[in-house]
C-alpha cells in the first residue's frame, strides 16, 4: 500500500491499493475512489466495540474498501489542519481525542478508553472518553490546526491547554490541574485547568480546536 497527503491546510490522503489490499474508516469516511473498490459495511468487532465508537464520536458501523484491482481511495480532513500517518507495532496502543480517528488499514483496532480520573474526565478538555487505536497496522489522524509533536522522556511534564491534546502514546500519564493563584484563576485569560502530560511516550498538540474557532468568531456574530 502506497499513500500521499495533498493539499496543504484543507488536506486529502489518496491511497493507493493493489489487489486484494484493504483500508477501513467509519462510514461515509471516503470522498472519492478511483477503480474497481468493493465497500462492505461491518459493526467492526461487535456490537459493544461499536457502541464504544460512537460514544467517542464514530459512526456505530465502519467501512472497508477493498480493491478488486489497482485503485486510489481517498479520505479528506473535515476541519483545515493536518493529517497524520503514525504505524503501530503489534500490540502497540495510541489513544485519541474523539473524532480523530480518519482511517486505517485493515488490523487496526478502533475502541474506547476510559479516563479512570473524573477531574481529568471533567476539565481536561478532552473527556472521560477517548479513541483507542491497536495495531499492527498504519493508522491516519485528522488534526486541527498546526500539529506539533513532542518525544517527552520518562517523568518530563508538558503543561497545556485543555483541549490542544490530539494524540498520545498509552504509556504518556494525563491528568488536569487548576491553575494556581487567586488572580491566575480570575483574570489570566487561560481557565480554571490545565492538562499535564508526563512521559515517557510521543504526544502531538494541535494549534486551533472547533471550540476555539467557535469562541472566537462569536463576538462578531449578530443576534437575530
Amino acid at each position: 500500500m502506497r499513500y500521499s497527503i495533498e493539499g496543504g491546510s484543507l488536506p486529502v490522503l489518496i491511497v493507493s491499493l493493489d489487489p486484494g489490499e484493504k483500508i477501513i474508516s467509519e462510514v461515509g469516511g471516503r470522498t472519492w475512489s478511483r477503480g474497481d473498490v468493493v465497500t462492505e459495511t461491518t459493526s467492526g468487532g461487535g456490537a459493544g466495540k461499536a457502541l464504544g465508537r460512537m460514544l467517542t464520536g464514530e459512526s456505530l458501523f465502519m467501512s472497508t474498501y477493498t480493491a478488486q484491482g489497482p485503485s486510489e481511495v481517498a479520505f479528506t480532513s473535515s476541519f483545515p489542519g493536518r493529517i497524520v500517518a503514525r504505524e503501530l507495532a503489534p500490540g502497540e496502543v495510541i489513544l485519541a481525542q474523539k473524532t480523530a480517528f480518519l482511517c486505517a488499514t485493515a488490523g487496526v483496532e478502533l475502541s474506547v478508553h476510559v479516563n479512570k480520573s473524573a477531574k481529568t474526565g471533567l476539565a481536561g478538555g478532552e473527556g472521560f472518553l477517548m479513541q483507542k487505536l491497536t495495531g499492527p497496522g498504519l493508522v491516519f489522524f485528522e488534526i486541527d490546526g498546526y500539529c506539533k509533536e513532542y518525544n517527552l522522556q520518562p517523568g518530563e511534564r508538558l503543561v497545556c491547554d485543555t483541549g490542544v491534546v490530539a494524540l498520545m502514546d498509552s504509556s504518556v500519564t494525563m491528568e488536569a490541574q487548576m491553575v494556581k493563584g487567586f488572580k491566575n484563576k480570575m483574570f489570566g485569560g487561560e481557565g480554571l485547568f490545565d492538562t499535564v502530560l508526563t512521559g515517557p511516550g510521543s504526544v502531538y498538540l494541535q494549534t486551533m480546536t472547533i471550540p476555539k474557532l467557535a469562541g472566537l468568531l462569536l463576538p462578531f456574530m449578530q443576534k437575530k
